[in-house]
């Protein structure tokens, strides 16, 4: 049970907090150096690394001892931003927290001595704290299982340490920032989402609110629906480059009319802000309309947090002009939804990332009388 217990049904926890002795581990380090790790708390830890669950430890002992026995148990790949040393826990477990960008209350810590749980508690009243003799029935907690695990969920961990080894480089990169995403060797992929993806393509609408140009969630159900309409495009982008993956970061929703395509939803993750990813996709977007010869018309509802991505929008030549390929699209997204417009031209490929993307031309319906 944790010691923190919320009267309401729990969130999901985004990363577990391991003390080492006797919690993790049986045994004491300093006192034993072939202290044993059992196989049931291996279990665990492999268990909530497959459902997307980031774990990081926090110890006293000596920091290069501690990692050396993680290495040796075949489990310190497991672990992010360990915090090993001797301060407080609570504020070990506060680093971790602002090293992931996490809010605490995402995070649980787990330890076998009551006193530590209770000074994390008592500092950080969000954190849920768990016994040690807890950690076997952990994987089946509620808010230790997330609703589903998608192919993102699985290699979460990938991508946090490739995104602290990207980070690192960055700060001793020499040359303008344009030329260290040209270092990247950066590959963009856009592809029809297909049954498997389209978790992900959720997954992205409901955890994208910066990014995320109406605010609006599609469930599974309805995405689902949408890949079976001829006239609806469902696009999942993904990105990698030499330090790893950074899994799905964009979607978008498109559904195409005789003289104008319509952007219904884009949304990008926050965590590729910096690579310009959401400019990208906009500008392939608006070239492959220029291409089939349509205008664009895209949704925009404003939020207290996507500021952004209307800047995007205008910065791509979206306005509120009049236009009769406008007559086509109905009038249901409600009233706070500006129906912005873009007459489509080319545009040059990206410089900094090397693009992959299907013809979006091949299916497109045919021009009707738009003015030149």
């Amino acid at each position: 049970m944790s010691d923190t217990a919320p009267a309401v049904p729990p969130g999901t926890v985004k990363c577990l907090v391991w003390d080492l002795d006797n919690t993790l581990w049986h045994g004491t380090l300093l006192e034993d150096e072939n202290v044993v790790l059992s196989e049931a708390n291996r279990e665990v830890i492999v268990g909530l690394d497959a459902r997307g669950v980031l774990q990081s430890v926090c110890s006293r002992n000596d920091h290069d001892i501690a990692w050396a026995r993680l290495e040796a148990l075949g489990i310190a790949d497991y672990f992010v931003v360990p915090e090993i040393g001797w301060g407080p826990k609570s504020d070990a477990v506060r680093r971790i927290a602002d090293r992931l960008d996490f809010a605490p209350g995402t995070l649980a810590f787990i330890d076998d001595q009551p006193a530590e749980r209770a000074e994390v508690a008592f500092h950080l009243p969000e954190v849920r704290c768990y016994a040690a003799q807890d950690a076997t029935t952990l994987l089946s907690l509620p808010e230790f299982s997330p609703r589903s695990v998608t192919v993102d969920s699985r290699q979460r961990r990938t991508m946090y340490q490739a995104g602290f080894r990207r980070t690192d480089e960055r700060e001793r990169f020499a040359g303008s920032s344009e030329d260290f995403l040209r270092s990247l060797d950066m590959v963009m992929r856009i592809g029809r989402a297909t049954d498997e993806e389209l978790s992900r393509v959720e997954e992205l609408t409901l955890r994208t609110s910066q990014m995320n140009a109406t605010g609006v969630h599609y469930p599974d159900e309805v995405l689902r629906a949408l890949l079976t309409l001829p006239s609806h495009e469902v696009l999942v982008t993904t990105l990698t480059d030499r330090f790893g993956p950074h899994g799905a970061v964009g979607v978008v929703l498109l559904e195409k009319h005789g003289r104008a395509w319509h952007l219904k939803l884009l949304a990008t993750s926050c965590r590729v802000v910096a690579f310009g990813a959401g400019t990208i996709i906009l500008n392939w977007l608006v070239d492959q309309a220029a291409l089939a010869g349509v205008h664009l018309l895209a949704d925009f509802r404003a939020t207290d947090r996507n500021r952004v991505m209307e800047i995007a929008y205008r910065f791509a030549g979206f306005d509120e002009q009049s236009c009769d390929c406008r007559d086509e699209i109905p009038e249901s997204s409600g009233e706070d939804v500006l129906l912005l417009h873009l007459t489509a031209e080319r545009r040059e490929p990206p410089t900094t990332v090397r693009l992959i993307a299907p013809d979006m031309t091949d299916l497109a319906p045919t021009r009707a009388g738009l003015p030149d």
